[in-house]
């Protein structure tokens, strides 16, 4: 009787889970811009993105796969500010951008059509902080 009740209490727990089930859907294009494609300081966004190498496959390869889909020509979108883009070794590349905040899910969909298979992706996105944080520190002076 014990290993009954355990049961049927196992199975009302596993009931009572609220469960979600959604097919995963790939993001359709953007749509097209609209107003200014340059970041402006009350728009703008700075955005890090770590292109983390596939080290399981050797370079020749993954430079073969980002022509085949395309990288270089479609990244960085136009009108997308590269601010710096360097080589790390044993990570692969970081990539800063700046860009109006609304622009950022196409950068995204930029990197999930070009990027993705020869890198893995990972998203820092943040702001200018630099002239508040040194006036900041001139008033502490």
């Amino acid at each position: 009787m014990g290993r009954t009740t355990g049961a049927v209490g196992l199975l009302a727990a596993m009931l009572a889970l609220p469960v979600t089930i959604a097919p995963a859907v790939a993001q359709t294009a953007p749509p097209p811009q609209v107003g200014s494609a340059a970041a402006t300081p009350d728009n703008a966004i700075l955005l890090t993105v770590f292109l983390r190498h596939d080290q399981s496959r050797p370079l020749a390869d993954l430079n073969a796969q980002l022509a085949k889909q395309g990288f270089y020509k479609a990244f960085p979108p136009p009108g997308i500010e590269v601010v710096s883009w360097n080589v790390v070794m044993g990570i692969g590349q970081i990539i800063t951008l700046r860009l109006p905040a609304a622009r950022l899910r196409e950068v995204n969909r930029v990197l999930e059509d070009t990027a993705w298979g020869a890198y893995r992706t990972e998203f820092y996105p943040t702001y200018d902080y630099k002239s508040v944080g040194l006036a900041e520190h001139e008033k502490a002076h």
